[in-house]
């Protein structure tokens, strides 16, 4: 098990996350409370990934202002989404989800991907946008610079960060958008 508790800079507020290792698969579980337009906003979420760090299934519930959030994302082994029982073709054979409102979700393809320090992979992630809550598909590439750095990109370059990381694959810094409060690390799971 490993935690952490971010402050959020772009979204003001705090979110905090846990990951457990659970039978052959593998449990992100977190909690944001955040500001967003001036409208409180709180979204509870679990992500479920298979011990090759696939995403399995993901739910986000809470509210936004008025709003009430309740999304139940699914997939298939052949690579098939679902967003609340609707099929989602604009994401078939996606591995990863993203949730927009997150830094927890860059630790899913680092885990899977275990690259070594200089290497490099493209990713396309199915996307949970913020505050829509639709699924888009996102591309993104992650450079291992050093032990406990990524150099993250999305949308063909035009967003690019250096991401710091612990060993764990939480991001830690994620340059004026998320900060690192407190962590456990233990480096077990």
């Amino acid at each position: 098990m490993a935690s952490i508790l971010w402050r959020g800079i772009v979204f003001p507020g705090h979110e905090t996350c846990c990951l457990f290792s659970l039978d052959s698969s593998w449990l992100l579980q977190g909690s944001a409370v955040f500001s967003y337009e001036g409208q409180p906003c709180r979204l509870n979420y679990d992500i479920v990934c298979d011990a090759a760090w696939r995403t399995l299934s993901a739910q986000v519930k809470g509210w936004l202002g008025d709003d009430i959030v309740d999304v139940e994302i699914k997939t298939d082994p052949g690579g098939r989404w679902w967003l609340n029982d609707i099929e989602q073709p604009q994401v078939a054979g996606c591995i990863d989800i993203d949730l927009n409102f997150s830094p927890s979700t860059n630790l899913l393809p680092i885990r899977r991907l275990g690259l070594a320090v200089g290497e490099a992979a493209d990713v396309r992630a199915a996307w949970l946008r913020f505050p829509s809550f639709q699924l888009e598909l996102l591309a993104q590439q992650y450079h291992h610079l050093d032990d406990n750095t990524y150099r993250y990109e999305s949308a063909g370059g035009q967003f690019v960060a250096e991401l710091k990381v612990n060993r764990s694959g939480f991001v830690v810094d994620y340059p004026n958008i998320w900060q690192v409060e407190a962590a456990s690390d233990s480096g077990n799971v």
